[in-house]
């Protein structure tokens, strides 16, 4: 059994990775870091843990764990590791954004790789630090990769991406009050927003140039999941396409194809991806639906620790899902 240790428990992420990891073959919880919650049982901030979690949370770290995972907002992963040291042979999962881009993946010492794994699995393989991709990433790249692989994202590519309200994190703010949030939608940053940064990142090691992206986020009326509309100008016949992701993810046991549109309680709950391919004259249409926290997150995050370890990729990640 390796040793996790978790920074910043308390939140969506940090409760997801909780979860995962007290039932995982392989890995055991060290230890939970809280400044504000040191001494508290777990389960009293992640009720549904009552029963099945007796740790509590601490505001000491052990620098000999095996892996340590991140789960802190974005730009303070770098300040905590400025604060704290941890031993050569902790590997360090990142799940905010302060490691994705190539210019950022140095850090004092360490070396991030990019963890999508159905991009550079076998670099993840060989890592010791992974900077784990973002939720919008992650959908939108397991839509358009295959694609880039054979360089066939030539035109403008238009994407329609909605997140549910547990996007916006743990901390209430205007957007995410449910008399605000509930029977609405509405659009931030338009065109903007970061993940395009690692988005284009990933292209562009695959076609080698970079399409142009017109990416509007949507805020919907709902928890979890992201559903992720891309479409574009292309020649190709569905079948040839079709052909061509079943091949790109032959080897990926969480990233499906669909000859039936997809929805997202097909992905709740899970670390899976289901993509679903539609072409209307010249114009193909992806759709591409993830759980935002799971396989957005702390279920991607865990099949990194997977595949640093040697474990099985699936290990730990054999979720039920929340069909109804």
């Amino acid at each position: 059994m390796i040793k996790a240790g978790i920074i910043g428990g308390s939140g969506y992420t940090g409760g997801e990775l909780i979860r995962i990891l007290i039932n995982h073959p392989h890995a055991g919880i060290d230890f939970v870091y809280s400044t504000t919650r040191a001494g508290k049982p777990i389960a009293e901030t992640h009720e549904d843990l009552v029963g099945s979690c007796s740790l509590k949370f601490t505001d000491t770290i052990n620098p000999e764990v095996d892996v340590l995972f991140l789960c802190l907002g974005h730009g303070n992963s770098k300040a905590f590791l400025d604060e704290h040291f941890f031993s050569a042979k902790t590997k360090v999962i990142d799940l905010s954004n302060d490691f994705r881009l190539n210019k950022d993946s140095s850090y004092k010492k360490r070396e991030f790789v990019y963890g999508l794994p159905e991009l550079q699995k076998e670099k993840i393989k060989n890592a010791q630090n992974i900077a784990n991709p973002g939720c919008f990433a992650t959908a939108i790249q397991l839509a358009l990769l295959p694609l880039a692989k054979k360089g066939l994202l030539a035109t403008n590519i238009h994407i329609n991406a909605i997140t549910g309200s547990t996007g916006a994190g743990v901390s209430p703010s205007a957007t995410s009050h449910f008399s605000w949030r509930n029977n609405n939608i509405s659009w931030y940053k338009p065109f903007t927003h970061q993940h395009l940064g690692e988005i284009n990142q990933s292209i562009v090691s695959l076609q080698n140039n970079q399409p142009n992206i017109f990416m509007l986020p949507q805020r919907g009326n709902f928890t979890k999941g992201i559903f992720v509309t891309s479409y574009m100008k292309f020649e190709n016949s569905l079948e040839e396409t079709w052909n061509l992701y079943k091949d790109f993810y032959v080897k990926d046991p969480f990233t499906h194809l669909s000859t039936k549109e997809v929805h997202l309680k097909q992905v709740i709950n899970t670390n899976n991806c289901f993509i679903h391919l539609h072409k209307h004259e010249d114009v193909l249409l992806i759709t591409s639906v993830i759980d935002n926290l799971i396989k957005g997150a702390s279920g991607q995050a865990v099949q990194n620790m997977n595949l640093l370890f040697g474990f099985d990729e699936c290990d730990g990640l054999k979720l039920k899902g929340s069909y109804f």
